[in-house]
């Protein structure tokens, strides 16, 4: 049998189902890479930050060709298919997993809103009329500017209040 060096492959988790699968896939002694970022999410009025997968459903697994058990992948739980072209798995170059934990070396937090973005009022005597967000105004307030006779007017609104425009 040949030997050859461990690569990384694509794995796909059933929907929703990314961290049951990289639980149970470690459990089985693979070694399983699934990227994550902070992103700000707004709950209840308030801004908080909440760990999310960068590849919603996806993660990476290590496995070397002719060593490893590749048939208890099939029937892991949470973990839907190894991604493939054709019949047979594709790996994934060493050097792009090793840019994306580059990348996520240096934490951030992705904001729900950005000055400039257009957004949709929700709530209150200005709901349904679109507005371009400006800044945050405290934990769960925002500062929008709405058009009202031909001039853009600023207002503050509770963040509950907003959501991003289509």
């Amino acid at each position: 049998m040949m030997s050859e060096q461990a690569r990384w492959f694509v794995v796909q988790s059933k929907p929703r189902q990314a961290y049951r699968a990289e639980l149970n896939l470690a459990r089985q002694g693979y070694v399983v890479y699934h990227p994550r970022i902070l992103r700000e999410r707004v709950r209840r009025g308030k801004r908080c930050a909440a760990e999310e997968s960068l590849f919603t459903n996806y993660l990476f697994i290590r496995l070397q060709r002719w060593v490893d058990n590749w048939s208890p992948l099939r029937s892991t739980f949470g973990v839907y298919r190894l991604v493939s072209f054709g019949n047979e798995p594709t790996p994934v170059p060493d050097e792009l997993i090793a840019a994306i934990q580059n990348r996520l070396l240096v934490p951030s937090i992705q904001t729900v809103f950005h000055p400039g973005q257009g957004v949709q009022v929700t709530q209150g005597p200005f709901n349904g009329l679109e507005a371009i967000f400006t800044a945050y105004d405290g934990e769960d307030r925002a500062r929008i500017l709405i058009e009202m006779l031909g001039r853009p007017i600023q207002v503050g609104l509770p963040l509950s209040a907003l959501r991003c425009s289509a």
